[in-house]
């Protein structure tokens, strides 16, 4: 079952590069140190998966040349993750079908307190039309006939979903992951993980940090994403970086095969 990977956004919250700064790096030409928030396109077995739709999500999908999307699954609750969900009218429209919406029920309070007229007994014409379905007890469900394994990690205290679809493992906004979970990433042929920056950040892995991660669960082809400037250009990060470790950038494809 091949898997194509779209990284739509490879950004930390505030986005690269960051409104005002004069740094190096938000001043940087090279188009890899543009970065939107983070999300990923997956399309897989003739579905089309968006993981996280943030506040560039309309951006993302003009983009990436999107002309259809399945679903929408959410890893948690923060801005930067939800921001955008509204834009999903667009596929209403084009697809005439609801999106199918995956969250948790945590997740699911958060969309419902963001875009009450969407959840609203009274249907305003033109609102976004989606199906809920909820992740429960951080057990294994099903897009289609696409298998999706939810991956519980922490975000400092606020628990947060990676997840894996076949041989990819996609987990962001994490610094802490138990050993139950662990097992559930061993195995993936490519694993993307959140890098802030070098510096010890409360509740992001540090770049050395989600090194020793993926060595530690073996595998083979690692994406670092949720990128802030501070950790540096993409070209100084990147040639640095070990065997088999990378720095996603937006617009970067990756194929599973």
């Amino acid at each position: 079952m091949e898997t194509r990977v779209t990284f739509t956004g490879t950004g930390t919250s505030q986005g690269v590069p960051l409104i005002a700064c004069r740094c190096p790096v938000c001043l940087s030409e090279d188009p890899r140190d543009k970065r939107l928030r983070s999300s990923v396109k997956i399309e897989v077995n003739g579905l089309t998966i968006v993981i996280d739709s943030g506040p560039d999500f309309r951006q993302q999908m003009l983009r990436s040349g999107t002309e259809k999307l399945d679903a929408l699954i959410f890893t948690h609750e923060h801005k930067d993750h939800i921001a955008g969900m509204d834009d999903i009218r667009a596929f209403n429209y084009i697809n005439k079908k609801p999106i199918d919406v995956y969250a948790t029920i945590q997740v699911q309070a958060a969309l419902q307190r963001e875009y009450q007229y969407i959840f609203a007994d009274f249907r305003y014409p033109g609102i976004p039309e989606v199906n809920i379905h909820t992740i429960a007890n951080n057990t294994d469900f099903n897009v289609g006939d696409v298998k999706v394994t939810p991956i519980e990690v922490l975000h400092y205290k606020l628990p947060v979903l990676g997840f894996r679809i076949s041989d990819f493992t996609y987990i962001t906004d994490a610094n802490f992951i138990s050993e139950p979970e662990k097992q559930k990433i061993r195995g993936s042929k490519v694993l993307v993980l959140n890098a802030l920056r070098k510096e010890k950040h409360i509740s992001h892995y540090t770049l050395q940090e989600a090194i020793a991660l993926a060595d530690e669960l073996g595998v083979p082809e690692v994406y670092f994403t949720h990128i802030s400037h501070q950790l540096g250009s993409h070209s100084d990060v990147s040639s640095a970086l070990p065997a088999g470790k990378h720095l996603a950038y937006d617009g970067l494809q990756v194929i599973i095969a």
